[in-house]
């Protein structure tokens, strides 16, 4: 009566006591779920825990303070003097809500590591574990959530049951929302035609593709991610996971940790019964296309060793590969290299491959080597691209056959040699006969000037051979001093032990190389 005695409204006091109310029912909620952490996950030792347990009387003091003083106010209702009370235990129980809540979210995120490592453990048991079937280990790759449908059939833009893949090979395409597009075309045209021929063999598998993000369920996903990601899905023709966040963050950490993906797609075989039996078919793929089915690492030789690529060359043909940027040096070397044949009376065929990364430049010399009709070139930028990604896929194929040196494997030592080049900028070539017959590898300077001297060695090259002599000449003028350098990309999986320089047959050094995707 004493606050309406004075013609003051009571309503600044009720909004006080009204927020102060809300505080405490704040900080309540927030000492409740202390008591609901799981001992399971973290105990009651845990640094974070302790200190916060040790405010809860001091806290619980408070809010009966609080509680006691807003009764009373309520009780007498007793005019606007405890207005700055009311203010004053509003803002001391804010700061110990925020203070706890602090705490809280310590021990939840605890909890969720705790969580995630055993989910993380579960998933190695999981994927080592021998089974009937491939379900159970999908489900565990394949965050399945209110039993919803985890896949995405684009054919039908329906979402389907993780059972279609039951008891099938599955080749598990990972990549991230970057996923470069030569690989993904040379992927789609294989499964085109296993589909056009689904009875064969070799066509008997799906693939699911399961797009990795840093952390789907913590990082932002945005309208552009969402966009990417859809388009991307759309121009797949089989199966993906219907969103990213259906993939736990335990098991990104184990496609990372166990199967090393580092950017670079995957692609990682499982077999009917869940067994991973290859974690990365890509680079078998490239090489042999459905030829490499299963994807299986064979037993014994490797197929390279099994089936070589160098039979595929006539044997009365001589066939000359190189490649560079350098435009003066293709014109003076097809120039020179066609002249020779035609006095040595040798059918020589040439074929510019360019280099891995085929940009600006490269792609402007490839035109104007089929304008000038010089000699032959790959039709496109994929094709070139498709030629090197082939030589990287046997270097993988070959280091994960146990190869870690090229000291005692010629072919793994062609690789290098030929990936030696390709990390120059300059021109170089190889010329074989078959698949016997070769010349060692060359930089372009000493190749052009081997065959500029034609005159000088003519006469034994008409008694001894065409080869045999030119591989002398090239021998005989390698300079003296040299700079050869071999790139790998820093995702492309395994390298080398060591390399042995093309030019002099010493170990190369070996050093970080960190560079712009410069043409």
């Amino acid at each position: 009566m004493n606050v309406l005695e004075r013609g003051e409204s009571p309503m600044p006091m009720f909004t006080t006591i009204t927020n102060l109310i809300e505080v405490m029912l704040d900080l309540t909620h927030c000492i409740i779920r202390f008591k609901e952490l799981s001992e399971q996950y973290i105990s009651l030792d845990t640094p974070e825990l302790v200190t916060a347990t040790t405010h809860i009387p001091i806290t619980v003091y408070w809010m009966i303070r609080s509680v006691v003083t807003c009764s009373s106010i309520l009780f007498n209702l007793i005019g606007m003097g405890h207005e700055y009370e009311l203010s004053s235990l509003a803002h001391k129980i804010n700061n110990i809500h925020d203070h706890l809540k602090h705490h809280l979210d310590l021990c939840n995120r605890h909890v969720e590591e705790k969580k995630h490592i055993e989910a993380y453990l579960t998933l190695i048991r999981i994927m080592d574990t021998p089974h009937l079937d491939n379900i159970k280990p999908l489900k565990h790759l394949i965050y399945l959530k209110d039993d919803q449908l985890p896949l995405y059939e684009s054919s039908t833009k329906n979402r389907v049951s993780i059972d279609v893949l039951k008891k099938k090979i599955v080749l598990l395409l990972i990549s991230d929302l970057d996923i470069p597009t030569q690989e993904l075309s040379v992927l789609d045209q294989m499964y085109r035609e296993a589909r056009e021929n689904p009875t064969r063999p070799e066509s008997q598998y799906e693939v699911v593709w399961l797009p990795v993000v840093s952390n789907p369920r913590t990082t932002p996903w945005t309208t552009e991610n969402q966009i990417k990601f859809e388009r991307l899905r759309n121009m797949m023709h089989w199966y993906s996971v219907f969103h990213p966040s259906l993939l736990d963050p335990a098991v990104i950490k184990y496609i990372k940790e166990v199967w090393h993906f580092n950017h670079k797609p995957l692609l990682v075989v499982m077999d009917p019964q869940g067994r991973i039996v290859n974690t990365n078919g890509l680079h078998m793929m490239l090489i042999w296309g459905s030829v490499a089915f299963p994807f299986t690492k064979h037993e014994g030789r490797s197929p390279l060793e099994r089936g070589n690529l160098e039979d595929r060359i006539k044997d009365e043909k001589y066939i000359c590969i190189y490649g560079g940027k350098d435009m003066e040096w293709i014109r003076k070397f097809t120039t020179t290299a066609r002249e020779v044949a035609r006095q040595a009376e040798i059918p020589l065929e040439m074929l510019y491959v360019g280099k891995s990364n085929p940009r600006e430049k490269v792609l402007k010399c490839n035109n104007i080597i089929r304008a000038e009709s010089l000699n032959y070139v790959l039709p496109d930028s994929s094709a070139i691209w498709f030629f090197w990604a082939r030589l990287e896929s046997m270097l993988q194929s070959k280091l994960r056959y146990g190869k870690s040196t090229d000291e005692d494997d010629p072919i793994l030592r062609e690789i290098n040699v030929m990936l030696t080049y390709d990390g120059n900028d300059r021109g170089w070539a190889v010329i074989c006969r078959g698949s016997k017959e070769w010349m060692r590898r060359a930089n372009g300077d000493t190749v052009l000037t081997s065959l500029d001297s034609y005159e000088e060695w003519r006469d034994e090259a008409d008694e001894r051979g065409f080869l045999p002599v030119l591989n002398e000449r090239v021998e005989a003028n390698r300079p003296p001093h040299h700079c050869n350098r071999l790139i790998l990309p820093g995702s492309s999986g395994r390298v080398p032990e060591t390399v042995v320089c093309g030019e002099c047959g010493r170990l190369m050094e070996r050093f970080f190389l960190y560079r712009c995707c410069t043409d």
